[in-house]
């Protein structure tokens, strides 16, 4: 099946939007609405290859696969009395607590985990843009993220029956709880690019961070200097993903699109374009179909410019793994424009690009030991490309 013809999965249900820490928090629910009111006005849930589907939350046993019972417990229980558990990391200024803070926590897993057993089962595709929660921890909670759906997803991949599974990370912030799931784990390849820890939240994937005595080399770390454009954001992906999963050959791609990397975004100091989101977007489809067979789960992640760059740049993932891209320049319709104003009072971007050309030097072009993202790049090939066979 060629990939413009593969099926695609696309989860969402109104209930992910109760994953509302409170106003003024920056992980506005308003940024999922919105998504999904694009992706509508596009017409893209109606693509003949398309469905939109819900999935049961996930129950304990499937939360089981990733975090502790007594964690699970214990985020019930600050959903029944709104009690903070500062232990866990809940009800802390990050993660404030909220009724439905179990209830909507366990949809969005379940959304990931119905995910990644339709792209196992069919070698489909599929989309959970509430998803991408990957800083949740087996014990608590941290960095927005309650439960992490994301390593879930890649747990039901392992107890379907697959060996290898190779996981993306492309968000500002680094991967962190997906990395400490499967840090001992041969089977699973973690790979993130995110922002500097120096200069930026969880201050963890350091380059050297490279898996468990059992695992190594299955945990890869870019850490990219404060102020990285699209030039060198592709020039790093480039330099590292394609090449590590053509040798790993995972059986399934799972892939998180945090959308923070935006220049525009307020919590980080990238300076990545919609554009050069939308490219690696499109590279991981090209990569998933070529290594894993076409079974791939992209998820949602960080971002916090609600109305501005979210919005498009998921609708975009969705019309990419759909099949059926998004000119950039195309303009942005007009009853989406109204529905951001109405929820926002924002006046909404007019096209699906923010203009840029989103072009990237080939790493194998040669190298500058001066620059400091091609340094970056040089230490993370040297820390696990031997450990895969290839030539750093």
């Amino acid at each position: 099946m060629t990939s413009h013809q593969r099926h695609l999965d696309l989860f969402w249900d109104d209930d992910v939007t109760r994953y509302d820490f409170g106003p003024g928090h920056p992980m506005d629910p308003v940024r999922l609405a919105l998504t999904m009111s694009l992706v509508r006005a596009f017409g893209l849930d109606r693509l003949p290859n398309v469905t939109v589907r819900s999935a049961p939350a996930a129950g304990d046993s499937t939360l089981g696969l990733v975090h502790d019972p007594d964690y699970v417990a214990a985020v019930r229980e600050v959903a029944r009395t709104g009690e903070p558990d500062p232990s866990r990391g809940l009800g802390t200024e990050d993660n404030p607590a909220f009724a439905a803070v179990h209830e909507a926590s366990a949809l969005i897993a379940g959304l990931s985990v119905a995910g990644a057993e339709a792209v196992w089962r069919t070698h489909a595709r599929a989309v959970n843009f509430a998803g991408g929660l990957h800083h949740a921890m087996p014990g608590s909670a941290s960095g927005f993220c309650i439960y992490n759906d994301a390593a879930l997803a890649v747990a039901r991949l392992l107890e379907l029956g697959a060996e290898r599974v190779a996981y993306v990370d492309v968000d500002v912030h680094h991967g962190d709880g997906v990395q400490q799931a499967f840090w001992d784990d041969p089977r699973v390849l973690t790979i993130s690019l995110h922002e500097h820890p120096r200069t930026l939240f969880p201050q963890t994937g350091w380059a050297e961070e490279t898996g468990g005595p059992a695992a190594e080399g299955t945990a890869v770390n870019l850490p990219l200097p404060a102020g990285t454009g699209d030039s060198g954001w592709l020039r790093a992906f480039h330099a590292v993903v394609p090449e590590l999963l053509a040798a790993f050959r995972p059986q399934a791609l799972v892939t998180q699109h945090g959308a923070d990397t935006h220049v525009e975004d307020p919590l980080a100091h990238l300076a990545v374009s919609l554009d050069a989101q939308r490219v690696v977007a499109a590279a991981l489809a090209g990569l998933a179909d070529e290594h894993a067979g076409g079974r791939w789960l992209a998820l949602g992640g960080g971002g916090y410019a609600v109305a501005d760059v979210v919005p498009r740049s998921w609708t975009h993932l969705v019309a990419i793994a759909a099949g059926r891209p998004i000119e950039p320049e195309q303009e942005t319709p007009e009853e989406w424009r109204a529905d951001v104003m109405r929820r926002t009072r924002q006046h909404a971007p007019l096209r699906m690009t923010d203009g840029m050309p989103a072009t990237w030097k080939d790493f194998d072009g040669g190298y500058d030991p001066a620059d400091r993202l091609d340094q970056a790049v040089l230490a993370t090939r040297r820390a696990v490309f031997p450990h895969h066979g290839l030539l750093p």
